[in-house]
């Protein structure tokens, strides 16, 4: 098995997936629902993919809850090659 694409894609991978077995649908089912594939359906769950907006909203669609849910808590320091530590906060403060 792959790693994961950084860990907010693992987290989202683990949410969908709970929410999904909670409803005791298949990959398969909530890829219909959402007009994804069910083999990208396994990759967003296992963390392997990046999921776009338009992915993430479709699935919480079929899902029937709210987007957010999805990428709750998630922060920066989740992603892999953040260019930059600064947040608007510090720039701010350089500025005065």
């Amino acid at each position: 098995m792959s790693q994961p694409h950084s860990e907010a894609a693992r987290i989202v991978g683990e949410r969908i997936s709970a929410l999904r077995n909670g409803l005791g649908i298949s990959q398969q089912e909530l890829g219909e629902l959402a007009g994804i594939h069910f083999t990208n359906i396994g990759k967003i769950e296992r963390g392997g993919a990046n999921p776009t907006l338009l992915t993430l909203v479709r699935i919480a669609a079929a899902l029937e809850i709210d987007p957010g849910t999805l990428v709750q808590g998630l922060t920066g320091d989740m992603v892999p090659d953040r260019p930059h530590t600064v947040t608007v906060s510090d720039l701010i403060a350089a500025r005065k």
